[in-house]
């Protein structure tokens, strides 16, 4: 070939095509710059983080969005996770300005020779540029764009900055966004704990995150690790003895999902729904973190103590039989367990077992990992067949009379390394506890098994209160101008009451009546004609506006004598709040869960300010928080001193003497509640307090049908309130009543209420406004010092 011909040819050829290429990029530039988005979002970019619930001394109770992300800043990536990414993605990244030329002309070549777009040409610049303003469609605009984008991004922000970008950014497959919750859910730890071989298989999930992860495909993950080790080596940045270690290690990982240190997904859903009400579908992405007022230990207790109750209930009458039967003969012994029990997760801390032998007393069990364990027969016995509320089979007397090969049954560890059998009760609960002095929720368990059940009986069940509403009634009879001995006749009545549907005939509980009775003995006894014939005298209507004192809605509560016994319709969250007006001497509190809410950055954006007691402050002073925050404003008392003291005096002997007699085996004299029974004992409820708490416990079933013979609120409920309480009251003192002025305690005669005389010797004591002693003989007088009963364990508190 000619070069003096054919020279000035090819020079005009090139200097063409350069022209050409430069006009073509000046054209697309022109085109494309305007609509590049401005670099500076990126120095105050806000990446999508989830919500996050955690206890009032942060631990975690819940977490609530699509992608899982934990921001890391670059100072906390080891070093070699950081060459792994380089070594895998971008091993010039510290020498190229955003686009890395060598690496895309060799994608250019390899489209014109095979037709065929070639991988690995984008720079770790250029996917920040692609993840936070492109789409992920494949065109050659696109491509073009993101160049633009990778040099402007070069030029604003520092290496380590676009790496911090990156390592946060980047999705790694199953949920997981930035590098350390990708170590988090894969490992179940963070970056900082990764070994080499983790490091290089994090490294590896960029290419193809959902298909080729360690969980999807370990095989191809697992390659493609090996690959990126070899890289590194390669590059000088591990020896070969680290590489060795790494290449032989066999990857362990598993999904782990979001470890709750504390469970409360009752509270948690409580407070997903108000942050969805207050922020929208960005409460999913902002990365808001909300601080409860949930107490990790008042919650454990309050989650043991409900499904403890609900299961010995569930015990109490009868086996309601397996939940399903299979056949085994296909699938071989070990893996009976994985393969049959996949479909039966466990509910309330029962899980599901295969049943694999039956031998005399004694039942050999699989459960779903294999592991194999026996039911001895003190596990078994109890499993009576059901035949209803009121009625059970016969007792078994081996073990194949409850069960054979190839059932599936739940069954429960107990303490002491033993199993028993079990089921999931049919039966619902609910059991929330306030502080009374603001209102502020410490424990709530809405039912057995949140992800059974996620109906909220604490603040959805609208049920009847039965007696534990007699409280209410009986501080009105005493801002009447009754006292605690005013005498009452528990007999027979009837009523025609036109805002009833047919004659009303009420009895008590125990179907007998007992004559005169003092107020006092009638709440701890729960007579229900007293409660009766006290609202027939102090009329429904100022009863129900009364009761609005205690926080229940005035349209909510029945204008008729069924009142006396509780038939309005309330959920055990009002109930609390209404004994918690006791607990604190007299005033109204509002519950609350959410403590404070902060946003991704950390910045406080809502401060709960509960309106608190303070029984020392004068009426216009403001008391602190406990943060030393802002000053909250004081609670409004809604019941007098004298009131609220003679309430809980009374209502102290239902523990002591009454129908809560139950509650006395936790040695306190400071606990006061009530029992309540709705009829043909629907409902069964406890609530109770003393100065530290104010705790409601419910069990009744989601469709009204009864709870058995005997199943009252004292047997049904109440052991659920005491085994909560035994937990979290421990290292509380006992805290004695203080009386107001204004009270004095007398020698009465039991019998008729009046003073006694002087020698009576079956005298007792009983409190009284000073204007509401009554008459009588020559009764002497005291300060008070001496609950009306007289019990020594009431004694020391008053």
């Amino acid at each position: 070939m000619n070069l003096r011909r054919t020279g000035p040819y090819l020079l005009s050829l090139l200097l063409t095509v350069i022209f050409l290429t430069a006009l073509v990029s000046a054209w697309l530039y022109i085109r494309i710059e305007p609509q590049l988005p401005s670099i500076a979002r990126l120095k105050d970019v806000q990446l999508q983080e989830p919500l996050r619930v955690y206890t009032h001394d942060r631990r975690l109770l819940a977490e609530f969005g699509e992608k899982r992300r934990s921001p890391v800043i670059i100072e906390e990536v080891p070093p070699l996770l950081v060459k792994a990414f380089l070594a895998a993605e971008d091993d010039h990244f510290y020498d190229h300005s955003g686009v890395d030329f060598p690496g895309l002309a060799r994608a250019v070549i390899e489209l014109a020779r095979t037709g065929k777009k070639r991988r690995g040409a984008s720079t770790i610049t250029m996917q920040v540029a692609r993840n936070f303003f492109l789409s992920s469609e494949k065109t050659y605009m696109r491509k073009l764009t993101e160049i633009l984008l990778a040099f402007r991004i070069e030029g604003s922000l520092s290496k380590d900055e676009i790496l911090e970008l990156y390592f946060n950014k980047i999705y790694l497959g199953n949920r997981a966004y930035g590098v350390e919750t990708a170590a988090q859910i894969y490992y179940g730890h963070g970056i900082d704990e990764l070994s080499l071989a983790q490091m290089a298989m994090i490294a590896a999930l960029p290419k193809a995150p959902s298909r080729v992860n360690p969980i999807n495909d370990p095989e191809a993950a697992t390659e493609r690790r090996d690959y990126i080790l070899g890289r590194m080596l390669n590059l000088g940045y591990i020896d070969d003895e680290q590489h060795a270690v790494a290449v032989a290690e066999t990857d362990a990982a598993v999904l782990h999902a979001v470890q709750a240190e504390a469970s409360a997904p009752f509270v948690a859903e409580m407070v997903r729904s108000e942050m969805v009400e207050r922020y929208g579908p960005q409460a999913y992405t902002s990365g808001f973190e909300v601080i409860t007022t949930v107490d990790v230990t008042h919650q454990s207790a309050a989650n043991k103590a409900l499904r403890d109750d609900l299961i010995a209930y569930s015990k109490r009458h009868g086996y309601r039989g397996v939940e399903a039967h299979v056949d085994t003969t296909e699938v071989s012994q070990e893996d009976r367990g994985a393969a049959l029990l996949s479909d039966y997760p466990a509910v309330g801390g029962l899980v599901a077992a295969l049943v694999t032998q039956v031998d005399g007393q004694t039942a050999q069990l699989q459960l779903g990992d294999g592991a194999e364990l026996q039911l001895d027969w003190e596990g078994l016995d109890w499993a009576s067949p059901y035949r209803g509320v009121n009625r059970k089979g016969a007792a078994p007397k081996q073990a194949s009379d409850i069960l054979v090969p190839g059932d599936i049954v739940r069954v429960r560890e107990l303490e002491d390394d033993r199993w028993e059998l079990s089921q999931v009760p049919a039966v619902e609960g609910a059991l929330v506890a306030l502080r009374p002095v603001d209102g502020a929720i410490l424990a709530l368990v809405g039912g057995f098994d949140f992800y059974n059940s996620k109906f909220n009986r604490v603040t959805q069940a609208q049920r009847q209160p039965g007696s534990s509403f007699k409280p209410v009634i009986y501080s009105a009879a005493l801002e009447k101008g009754y006292t605690p001995a005013s005498i009452i006749n528990d007999a027979p009545v009837v009523f025609d009451d036109p805002k009833l549907e047919s004659t009303w005939r009420p009895e008590n509980y125990s179907g007998q009546f007992y004559g005169p009775t003092r107020l006092r003995e009638a709440l701890y006894r729960s007579r229900n004609l007293v409660s009766i014939r006290i609202l027939r005298d102090i009329g429904a209507d100022y009863a129900a506006k009364y009761a609005t004192r205690f926080g229940f809605e005035s349209s909510q509560l029945p204008r008729d004598l069924t009142l006396a016994l509780g038939s309005a319709s309330v959920t055990p969250l009002q109930m609390a709040r209404a004994y918690a007006v006791l607990a604190n001497g007299g005033h109204l509190v509002e519950p609350y869960f959410i403590k404070r809410i902060s946003n991704a950055e950390g910045k406080l954006v809502y401060q709960a300010r509960p309106a608190v007691v303070c029984t020392h402050c004068a009426e216009t002073m403001e008391t602190i928080n406990s943060d030393g925050e802002r000053p909250l404003p004081l609670a409004r008392p809604v019941l007098a001193p004298r009131n609220v003291w003679l309430m809980t005096s009374m209502m102290r002997d239902v523990i002591q003497r009454g129908t809560g007699r139950k509650a006395r085996v936790l040695g306190r004299p400071d606990l006061a509640g009530k029992t309540g029974t709705t009829n043909d004992q629907m409902d069964g409820w406890f609530s109770g307090f003393n100065h530290a708490l104010a705790v409601t416990a419910w069990v009744g079933f989601d469709q009204l049908q009864p709870l058995g013979r005997g199943e009252t609120g004292g047997h049904a409920a109440l052991p659920m309130w005491i085994d909560y309480m035994a937990v979290a009251l421990k290292g509380v003192p006992v805290k004695k009543q203080e009386p107001p002025e204004g009270l004095v305690t007398v020698r009465i005669d039991p019998q008729t209420g009046l003073l006694a005389g002087s020698g009576q010797h079956d005298a007792i004591f009983e409190t009284f406004m000073v204007e509401n002693v009554p008459q009588g003989g020559s009764g002497s007088s005291t300060s008070v010092g001496g609950s009306a009963a007289g019990d020594a364990a009431t004694d020391q508190l008053f």
